[in-house]
């Protein structure tokens, strides 16, 4: 309380109450103030809170200012349940629900800050923070926020408060040599006005440098000296807002202030909506602290930093002035609202005329002007050029208005370009100039007519490549990303059911059949009365047999286990062969086989998806074609000039929007490309705001219903991934090894019945020796029985 801030706290908290009851003679409550002095220490701050708690039974708690302290006060969550209204300018470490933020969280104006070096087109910033608990932690909050905006903070430099003048020297003589020319200071006012002073002596505050202050400086700019405000001659800073009227004024004169006290006017306004808070409840008998903290979040008024409204139930949401450093003060350039979005004054944030910020003066005096989403074409015509090589109507082409009798561009990309930009709502004329088809031109001509700045943009089906991406600027993409595969369906021919084998196999399976009759017929014609019979007969039984084993219909009973070996082994075989074959023919009903090994490829010729196909699939490049036009596309696949074709998926659904569904189809996709994007010139704001509305026009469905206009759909997508090897037709080298298998059992079932064979006809031979032996030495029966 000792401290010129404690001091402005205790006196507006005073004025406060004063105030509030004069106003109000009316109420029935008074609230009486306790204070103690914490003499900035963290320990007693607690202590304080503590004393104030369990001996003086408070209800609630303003305070304290400083970031250190507040953070102690947040143990209190656990001693005692009641509000705690923070002048703190450091955002809540916990989410203790007591804590209200009653001072201007300085966070707030780290969006802001991005933004501006986003619509200023700088890059590699340079963070300057005061090297304590605070500088470091705000220094995380700042570098998100750049990143949020797609920006990079190349180096952060902490300085200490206690840095002296050859210590900070070094520090520039290191920003000089990394050459980055863009600074974001957010530091106390003393460091701030020691860093402008040597940034000047050293030649950084000259023109093509940016800086840009926080309000932990800005707020206290009419405190500083002379000196320190020439140093900072261009500087653009963020400040908390407190709209001017005649209370604020009044209280000002009252308090002798020449300038506004921030840390006083939000004192003021926190004990004045304590005081409301206590009066709502004055109806009850037992005033509880959650009842109390919910009738501080519910208070609204028109407080002395404008409208007080709790947001999220923790903090007041206000808006930042944008100020620029001039002369011998600063000048208001704008505010900084919600997201970082700007506009010239308050109240008037949906007029066009009002968005963006005032001229700025920068160091060295060159100026900028900071309209948003306002096209800084200097009232002259944009000249787009739009590439028109005739291939794909449904996609580009260009149109003549019979009223105005102006070119117009349509098809699908011109669709989406015209929606996209007469939302944006641009006071300017366009001339659409068509790029015309000659042997040798590309894409990649318009992208340099554009970068050499012949024309402002190029509209058409042009697809994003890195390359590309280093000298204009690109659009989000508008179409499909990647390339698809367009085959033509397969012939339903009659004789298709032929189709998922080779001849070779037909043959050969053929002749198994025969071989396995002929097997079985040998091994059970001697002993098995179903083999036998009259010779037509055994011929129609042994190739029934063999035949009915594809289906597995076989009912004659086999007698030796030669041949029901043979059978299980030729079962197994017949199962492969025919699952196989289903395999293969459902494939072929559904599309026509690539095989990509032996058949022509084509690739648009002006296009790049070539080079980014070639690259992936390691194709042959005596199979490629170039081919123009959907009619060439039909015509390629219908005379069998090529077996598929890669190209952009739009293209593809071009040619499928075209022809039947019955003739082609897109088979796979591959997310080898980045699709269509408009292309802009570097730097320019279309391509970001044509972007955001290409991200709109896809999310409310309009994007969809213009592809649907020009491209529906007429065929599936069969697979999502790129084939790296399409289904082959079966042959017999594929399946050797089980031919290999059943014949080795065939051969070995036939010779060893061929072995038991010879074998019994030496025993038949033997035995009729014998009896010829015996039939000698006995030729009559009575003979021998004497």
């Amino acid at each position: 309380m000792g401290s010129r801030v404690g001091k402005v706290i205790n006196r507006f908290v005073i004025k406060g109450i004063s105030d509030f009851y004069t106003a109000n003679p009316h109420c029935r409550t008074r609230i009486v103030v306790n204070t103690r002095d914490t003499k900035g220490k963290r320990l007693l701050a607690l202590s304080a809170a503590l004393d104030l708690v369990e001996n003086n039974k408070v209800r609630a708690i303003i305070g304290p200012h400083s970031t250190t302290e507040a953070r102690f006060l947040e143990i209190l969550e656990e001693k005692a349940n009641l509000p705690i209204l923070s002048l703190s300018t450091s955002p809540f470490t916990n989410q203790n629900p007591n804590f209200l933020q009653i001072a201007q969280d300085e966070t707030t104006q780290f969006k802001g800050i991005a933004a501006l070096v986003e619509s200023l087109y700088l890059n590699n910033i340079i963070l300057i923070c005061e090297d304590n608990a605070n500088g470091r932690e705000m220094a995380t909050y700042i570098i998100s926020s750049f990143r949020n905006h797609n920006k990079h903070v190349t180096y952060t430099s902490l300085i200490s408060t206690s840095v002296n003048h050859t210590q900070i020297l070094e520090e520039f003589h290191k920003f000089q040599y990394m050459q980055t020319k863009v600074f974001v200071v957010h530091g106390s006012p003393s460091i701030s006005s020691r860093l402008f002073s040597m940034a000047k002596d050293v030649g950084m505050m000259s023109e093509g440098y940016t800086w840009i202050v926080t309000s932990k400086t800005t707020n206290f700019l009419k405190f500083m000296d002379s000196k320190a405000i020439e140093s900072m001659q261009g500087a653009v800073g963020f400040k908390s807002y407190f709209p001017k009227s005649s209370k604020f004024h009044g209280l000002k004169h009252f308090m002798g202030l020449k300038e506004v006290d921030y840390d006083g006017m939000w004192a003021y306004d926190a004990v004045y909506a304590l005081a409301m808070a206590v009066e709502r409840l004055q109806t009850k008998k037992h005033v509880t602290k959650l009842a109390l903290l919910d009738h501080i979040l519910r208070t609204t008024f028109r407080g002395l930093g404008g409208e007080f409204k709790f947001v999220n139930e923790r903090t007041l949401l206000r808006p930042i002035e944008v100020k620029n450093v001039i002369g011998k003060g600063d000048k208001r350039v704008g505010f900084s609202i919600v997201n970082g979005e700007f506009v010239k004054k308050m109240g008037k944030t949906n007029s066009s005329t009002n968005n963006g910020l005032e001229h700025i003066v920068f160091p060295g005096g060159h100026t900028s002007i900071l309209n948003h989403r306002r096209l800084q074409v200097n009232g002259k015509k944009m000249r787009i050029l739009v590439p028109v090589f005739g291939g794909f109507k449904n996609i580009l082409q260009m149109v003549v208005d019979p009223k105005t009798n102006l070119s117009n561009v349509s098809g699908f990309c011109g669709d989406v370009f015209n929606v996209a930009f007469n939302v944006l709502n641009h006071k300017v004329d366009i001339e659409f100039v068509p790029y015309l088809f000659e042997e040798g031109r590309t894409f990649n001509d318009l992208i340099d007519k554009v970068y050499y700045k012949e024309f402002d943009a190029a509209v058409g089906d042009i697809t994003i490549t890195s390359n590309r991406s280093r000298y204009v600027d690109f659009t989000l993409p508008y179409s499909d990303m990647g390339v698809g595969t367009l085959v033509r369906n397969a012939d339903k021919s009659i004789w298709i059911f032929l189709s998922p084998l080779n001849a070779d196999l037909w043959f050969t399976s053929a002749g198994f059949f025969l071989f396995l009759g002929f097997v079985i017929w040998v091994i059970e014609h001697r002993t098995n009365e179903e083999f036998q019979g009259s010779t037509t007969q055994q011929i129609g039984t042994t190739l029934w047999f063999a035949f009915s084993t594809l289906v597995y219909a076989h009912r004659e009973k086999l007698e030796s286990n030669l041949s029901r070996f043979v059978v299980t082994v030729w079962v197994f075989v017949v199962l492969v062969l025919t699952s196989s074959y289903t395999a293969t023919l459902s494939s072929l009903l559904t599309v026509q086989q690539i095989a990509l090994k032996g058949g022509s490829v084509q690739f648009q010729g002006i296009s790049p998806v070539k080079a980014a196909v070639y690259n992936n699939v390691k194709l042959n490049e005596d199979v490629l074609v170039e081919l123009r036009s959907a009619d060439d596309y039909a015509k390629a696949l219908r005379n069998g000039r090529v077996g598929a074709i890669i190209d952009e998926i739009l293209y593809i659904k071009s040619v499928l929007a075209l022809y039947s569904r019955h003739e082609f189809s897109l088979v796979a996709t591959s997310s080898t490309t980045n699709g269509f994007g408009f292309v802009f010139q570097k730097g320019s704001t279309l391509a970001k705001d044509i972007s955001t509305q290409i991200a709109k026009l896809r999310e409310d469905g309009t994007l969809k219903a213009l592809e649907d206009k020009w491209l529906e759909r007429q065929s599936s997508i069969m697979s999502n991934d790129f084939p790296a090897v399409s289904p082959n037709i079966l042959n017999l080298y594929g399946l050797r090894g089980l031919f290999l298998i059943s014949g080795v059992s065939m051969a070995f079932a036939l010779l060893v019945s061929m072995v038991y064979l010879a074998r019994e006809k030496c025993q038949g031979r033997s035995k009729m020796e014998m009896l010829r032996r015996v039939s000698k030495i006995c030729p009559t029966p009575s003979t021998c029985t004497r």
